[in-house]
């Protein structure tokens, strides 16, 4: 069987972990980059061989170009995925899917109707911890669901925000700590807990000068009938792990970045001990650098699922749909600040 050809576009500072994690699957392989800049998208070549674009629409004539994986700025993701869609490309987009669900919709719709694949890349979801607690779930360990709770308490200096201009913006950007930042997380805790029914929210730039939010928090119901809480910023010094709760009459999962510091159930199993003392060694990423700790492992399994649902025609396992979920949350969250914490139904 042939290897299913892959392309990027925007050679920035996620650019190599897509790279990396094509490389390193079978049946894949990266065949060309793009950057309107022509120096970063040759640099990015020089690490994984691949032909340098600057101009997309000569890129995707290619014939060797299977699927095209979108890493640019937020609020530019849906034109891109519109062409390469059209052009008869699957197509794999760096979260969040855009910054508007009026553009998720358009980005989906094209899709479907050039019957391409589309995945959002959400590495966190590919990681032990949810898995286990997702499959607790499903085994109604928990029992009655009580609460579940989001915390991503990270540290970003001013000079990240001042190093390209369109972080931090509503246009580029589509919002602040929630959308760039926290979106991993509020997409782990949709993903577990099922769909939010309302949120009332308050956001906050307290320290940054930018025009997002630095600091926001969230209450949440979920129409299971569990309550929540979001809490994200970017100014918490020095940037502490991530942190995900899920809470049951019967049981409680508590992740901090990657690693299981909570797995408590009235009733215990054989695999309970082996679980928490093989996650006791992972770390998490990103809590005070961007960069930090990173590691391609969850893009790689996503880029093998691609490969996987392009040889089996299926859907992605983090399909556009799913990835519009987190984008929607966060909409609410910011449609509910902007009206003082009013209740937002979603």
């Amino acid at each position: 069987m042939s290897k299913i050809g892959f392309a990027i576009i925007g050679c920035g500072n996620i650019a190599p972990f897509h790279a990396e994690a094509i490389r390193d699957t079978e049946g894949a392989e990266l065949v060309a980059v793009c950057d309107k800049e022509a120096d970063r998208a040759a640099g990015l070549a020089e690490k994984f061989p691949a032909e340098v674009y600057t101009d997309f629409s000569e890129l995707l004539k290619r014939d060797d170009v299977d699927v095209v994986n979108i890493c640019l700025p937020s609020g530019l993701h849906e034109p891109l995925t519109i062409q390469a869609a059209n052009a008869g490309k699957h197509v794999m987009v760096e979260k969040p899917l855009d910054i508007t669900l009026e553009k998720c919709d358009r980005i989906i719709a094209v899709c479907k109707k050039n019957t391409v694949k589309l995945a959002t890349i959400f590495p966190a979801r590919f990681t032990r911890g949810p898995a286990a607690i997702k499959n607790a779930m499903s085994q109604g360990r928990f029992g009655t669901l009580t609460l579940a709770d989001v915390a991503v308490k990270w540290f970003r200096t001013q000079e990240y925000y001042d190093s390209v201009d369109w972080r931090g913006t509503w246009d580029f950007d589509g919002g602040g700590a929630l959308m760039n930042q926290s979106i991993h997380y509020i997409d782990m805790l949709q993903d577990i807990m099922g769909p939010v029914e309302s949120v009332s929210a308050y956001c906050s730039t307290r320290v940054r000068n930018m025009e997002a939010e630095d600091t926001a928090v969230a209450l949440l119901r979920f129409k299971n009938g569990a309550l929540g809480t979001i809490t994200g910023t970017t100014v918490a010094y020095p940037g502490l792990d991530a942190r995900v709760g899920i809470h049951g009459e019967n049981g409680s999962a508590i992740l901090e970045g990657e690693t299981l510091v909570t797995w408590a159930f009235k009733e215990s199993t054989e695999e309970d001990r082996e679980l928490k003392s093989g996650m006791s060694e992972t770390r998490s990423s990103g809590a005070s650098d961007p960069t930090k700790n990173i590691k391609s492992s969850g893009h790689q399994l996503q880029v093998e699922d691609m490969v996987a649902a392009i040889n089996e025609d299926r859907e992605p396992m983090v399909s556009g749909e799913s990835g519009r979920k987190a984008v929607e949350i966060i909409c609410a969250i910011y449609q509910s600040a902007r009206n003082r914490g009013e209740t937002v139904c979603l």
